[in-house]
């Protein structure tokens, strides 16, 4: 019988942040009782008004993925991806694609309108300018093809990844155990270290390893100072613990709707931000989750929702926290979720629809996300950068006040202001 080719994918995400937050049931008095400046200011990355569309299109990919992962994660534990890493991978292998399968694939991730060429550029765009948009936040993104001996790329294929992905092929014998720890030796190095390994075996058989990695480090644009972070009650689902919460006066954009309040917290020159979603009384973070699945982000239905955000002084709490996640994990791991949200040809050994990569058909047998956040008061560089909020005796201060204290399960996105692009999603629970 004639064997089938097939091709395996393994998708490696990181996020670093070198800053953080804190929060709790009891109260306690900060050393500094000066309100810091953390308002946003943006500049913009250029964006095509088509890809500015697929920024919307694709962050509606990004949080349905959210709610998969919280659909078939029974743990009640944190977790930590990156969609986008996804969409990285799957743009690669859409290259190879034709047919239902390119439809597919073009249709889930949100780029049906442009079609495989405008998926292209709009990815050479993130890789190219997201990078220089503060020098502040350290950002990388990087893209490999892993070749077995014996297999050659179509020079399109090649040439694509190339220009679009700055991804080159490199050839491996597959059946060296050499080979593992060279895939793992990359992922080491492009993710620093956060994410040492992705796999422990490589098939001998596989035509071809895709791999992709985010790596993000950035400060808060004001630290906290760790003299006010306390040891505090954080209610999770299953009862209550311990655990350090920061504390910080801030003047910070603030909203509350009858799910959720939320607040942006910037990053080195206030070109980044964390959004913390913190669930109203009544709610929990699968209602935020499912909200969120089903009016997007940056659409109009979200605006509504945002609507008001402004500038409050802010008694804010956040937990120190580190996260790690596996899609291996999952129920179903990360082909069962892309699959439930509309991907299934790419993994159809019998529809054979990615004939562009090399000298025959192949499809996709594996795909796996490692990914993990650190939370703290630390940073590197963005101390340099700080607001003073200090207002003098005599003025008069209108500015509204409101108590941002996340003592107990939230949800979170890390994303560019001027672009809407969300990198990272997350829930904590405290587990």
């Amino acid at each position: 019988m004639k064997r089938m080719t097939y091709l395996s994918l393994m998708a490696v995400m990181v996020a670093a942040c070198g800053c953080l937050w804190s929060c709790s049931t009891s109260s306690h008095a900060l050393k500094n009782k000066v309100w810091v400046d953390m308002m946003s200011e943006k500049k913009p990355i250029q964006l095509t008004e088509a890809q500015r569309v697929f920024v919307k299109d694709n962050n509606a990919f990004t949080l349905n993925f959210m709610k998969a992962v919280s659909e078939a994660d029974h743990s009640g534990k944190s977790f930590i991806f990156s969609p986008l890493s996804i969409t990285y991978l799957l743009a690669m292998v859409n290259n190879a694609a034709g047919g239902a399968t390119e439809q597919e694939l073009e249709q889930t991730l949100g780029f049906s309108e442009g079609g495989m060429q405008a998926m292209n550029e709009y990815c050479r765009n993130l890789i190219n300018n997201m990078p220089k948009v503060d020098e502040k936040v350290e950002l990388n993104i990087a893209n490999a093809i892993f070749l077995n001996m014996g297999y050659q790329l179509k020079e399109q294929f090649k040439q694509d990844m190339q220009e679009y992905f700055h991804a080159n092929a490199e050839v491996l014998d597959f059946s060296s155990k050499k080979a593992v720890s060279h895939i793992n030796n990359w992922c080491n190095k492009e993710t620093k270290g956060l994410i040492p390994s992705i796999t422990s075996s490589v098939d001998p058989d596989a035509v071809s390893y895709l791999l992709n990695a985010i790596y993000f480090k950035a400060d808060w644009t004001k630290k906290f100072d760790p003299q006010n972070t306390k040891e505090e009650t954080f209610t999770t689902e299953k009862g209550r613990r311990e655990m350090p919460m920061m504390h910080q006066n801030v003047l910070i954009d603030y909203v509350k709707n009858d799910t959720y309040a939320a607040i942006d917290i910037p990053y080195g020159n206030k070109l980044w931000c964390m959004t913390v979603m913190l669930p109203e009384e009544g709610n929990n973070t699968d209602d935020i989750i499912q909200l969120l699945s089903q009016t997007g982000w940056g659409t109009a239905q979200h605006q509504s929702l945002m609507k008001g955000m402004t500038a409050y002084k802010v008694d804010l709490k956040l937990p120190r926290y580190e996260t790690s996640s596996d899609t291996d994990n999952l129920e179903n791991g990360l082909q069962g979720l892309l699959e439930n949200l509309g991907i299934r040809q790419v993994f159809n050994p019998k529809c054979m629809d990615i004939v562009n990569m090399c000298d025959r058909p192949v499809y996709v047998n594996m795909i796996r996300q490692k990914a993990m956040i650190k939370v703290n008061e630390e940073g590197t560089e963005a101390a340099a950068v700080t607001a003073s909020g200090v207002l003098g005796g005599a003025a008069v201060d209108l500015t509204p006040r409101a108590t941002f204290h996340a003592n107990r399960p939230f949800v979170y996105v890390i994303r560019e202001l001027s672009s809407g692009v969300i990198l990272f999603v997350g829930k904590f629970t405290g587990e």
